[in-house]
């Protein structure tokens, strides 16, 4: 077959297919050229789930007649003044976009300059342009897009239905408005109602602020300020609490330059911060911004422009590890504020369906019965979950007199434990109820990683090693980790083909079981990846040995070691998650509590 030019029309529908993979990517980029416009307000419209009609109107400088005319051209763009493609300190640049909108979809332009006389439109039908017209408009730009994709109807297959795909341009618009603060957005179409974004005032105070706007009240009552960076690289933004976390990862925000993207080495960076606090199954909600000079970070590795890659990309991620972790310490003691409601709810009778049951209060004895009276199937089972401790007791320890001046310290004067698991502290202005191993885990957890930085653990002796039998692949891999466990005080030595002999262990864990705590570290170990950072795998370690070493659950607690724990707790980094990313307490304000008898 011969080598043959390809048509004009068909060179800009493979670009467009580059560009333009559905009605979300044109919402992008209508709106990154509205904000390199200058704009502070923007309005997106859109119809069908962005099929049938996309508008986005500004207040942005606007372009002249000619620059109308040639705005439709294959690559021109205004955003290269000196083409050095190492230095785009724009969101657009490539100079395809309007070309390739206009090569699938009828597209319309209306704009005005503050220089001309009047506003001007041109059409591009499927890649066919009209010529510039007058028109009548007051400032700024409108681009409407109609019909997306009816020039390549099989691009239309791949659309999802009208409502996925408005909520891919939902996301789209969110994540550009938490970029720029300081421009009023507004998103509105037929598939959602109107939702607007007024602009915020510089500084930290507007950004947050723009985000819980958009990310929600939880987020704002449960993030922490991030800032950091070295000479010529800021790190910004604000961070959930460890205890704030989602299912999934869609709640990380990351921006470079105010340029949203989805980067591999920022996620794991991210990940990398976090990996002291969550569980595998959890992850943050953050909202970064990176900071870079535009020579160091090449954005033209993807025709979305959705990737970026960095001149240092080590250094990149050691500063937002670091600047993640400097925050996350600040207000380490700090637990979610979402606890606290989800607890009320949980208690809450259900009175919309029916009027309240004493009968199915978690506190009515269990054993109590009467002729004809059956109790809500279940109701018991799903009441004490809660407190499954393995057998709960009902001993409940009081304390009757405290400090009078401890109920002002953050975490409060104890009163009580119950079912030898709880400790339930009364602040000045609610109640905090604290699970006594979790808190002790986290502890012991920090007071170990101190030690190991300063000084090394220091061992006991065991009297009579202790010896573990376990699988061959097990002991072998125990064996190849000896150093390290050697390191948290733990001295391990092959006692045979399938067993170990345990000849000293941490002296700060006191009496432990070292049978459960080799068995525990050696499944650990066996889901190691080997390129798991030395760092990395001391920490999995210090995290089991502190497991073992804390106040268990059902251990009676006197008043002043209650009231001791607490203390330590307010003094120690991180204290409001344990080793595992749960919260190692509860706080229920005392409006709640009147909320929830009614009393309110």
């Amino acid at each position: 077959m011969p080598v043959r030019q390809l048509a004009e029309t068909t060179v800009n529908r493979i670009a467009a297919g580059e560009v333009v993979e559905r009605p979300a990517s044109v919402v992008k980029e209508l709106t990154e050229n509205a904000l390199d416009a200058g704009a502070s307000r923007i309005e997106i419209v859109t119809d069908g789930g962005g099929q049938r009609l996309i508008r986005v109107s500004d207040d942005g400088d606007g372009m002249t007649r000619a620059d109308l005319a040639l705005c439709v051209e294959r690559h021109a763009t205004s955003k290269l003044p000196e083409d050095d493609l190492m230095a785009i300190a724009t969101l657009g640049f490539r100079g395809e976009a309007l070309p390739s909108i206009g090569a699938v979809a009828r597209l319309a332009i209306a704009t005005r300059h503050a220089g001309e006389p009047n506003a001007w439109a041109i059409m591009v039908d499927a890649g066919m342009k009209s010529d510039v017209k007058p028109a009548a408009l007051t400032n700024g730009t409108r681009v409407e897009v109609r019909d997306l994709f009816y020039a390549t109807p099989a691009r239309l297959k791949f659309l999802k239905t009208e409502r996925t795909e408005a909520e891919a341009i939902r996301d789209v618009v969110r994540r550009l408005a938490m970029s720029r603060p300081d421009v009023a957005f507004t998103l509105a179409g037929e598939e959602r109602a109107a939702v607007t974004w007024g602009a915020a005032p510089h500084g930290a105070a507007g950004r947050l602020a723009r985000l819980g706007d958009i990310l929600g009240a939880d987020f704002r009552q449960n993030a922490v300020e991030v800032r950091g960076g070295p000479e010529g690289l800021t790190i910004a933004g604000y961070a959930g609490l460890p205890t704030y976390t989602k299912g999934n990862a869609l709640g990380q925000y990351l921006f470079v330059n105010g340029r949203p993207v989805r980067d591999r080495l920022l996620l794991g960076a991210v990940r990398g911060a976090y990996a002291d606090y969550l569980p595998r199954d959890r992850h943050p909600v953050v909202a970064l911004f990176i900071t870079v000079d535009p020579r160091e970070v090449d954005v033209n590795v993807h025709p979305a422009k959705t990737e970026v890659r960095f001149r240092d990309s080590g250094l990149v991620r050691s500063s937002i590890v670091r600047a993640l972790q400097e925050g996350l310490a600040r207000e380490a003691q700090r637990a979610a504020t979402t606890g606290g409601a989800a607890t009320v709810a949980a208690f809450r009778p259900n009175t919309a369906a029916r009027g309240w049951d004493w009968r199915a209060s978690p506190a009515r004895p269990s054993s109590f019965a009467t002729d004809g009276a059956t109790a809500l199937a279940g109701f018991e089972e799903a009441a004490q979950a809660a407190f499954d401790t393995g057998a709960p007791s009902a001993d409940a320890r009081i304390i009757a007199e405290t400090a009078p001046d401890l109920v002002d310290r953050p975490l409060g004067a104890a009163r009580a434990q119950v079912h030898e698991t709880y400790i339930v502290s009364q602040t000045r202005d609610g109640v905090v109820i604290v699970d006594q191993h979790a808190a002790h885990e986290r502890i012991v957890y920090e007071r170990m990683k101190a030690v190991l930085d300063k000084t090394g653990v220091a061992r006991q002796i065991l009297l009579i090693p202790e010896i573990v039998e376990l699988d061959e692949a097990d002991v072998e891999r125990l064996n190849a980790r000896a150093e390290e466990l050697a390191r948290f005080g733990l001295m391990l030595e092959p006692f045979g083909p399938g067993a170990v002999a345990v000849s000293e262990t941490p002296s700060m864990l006191g009496e432990i079981d070292a049978q459960a705590l080799v068995r525990d570290l050696a499944e650990h170990i066996a889901e190691w990846d080997e390129a798991l950072p030395l760092e990395r795998r001391l920490m999995h370690v210090a995290a089991t040995m502190a497991c073992h070493g804390s106040v268990r659950a059902g251990r009676r607690l006197k008043g002043d070691e209650m009231n001791a724990l607490l203390r330590e707790m307010e003094a120690t980094p991180n204290s409001g998650q344990c080793n595992h990313g749960r919260p190692t307490y509860v706080e229920l304000k005392l409006g709640d509590i009147e909320r929830l008898f009614g009393r309110k």
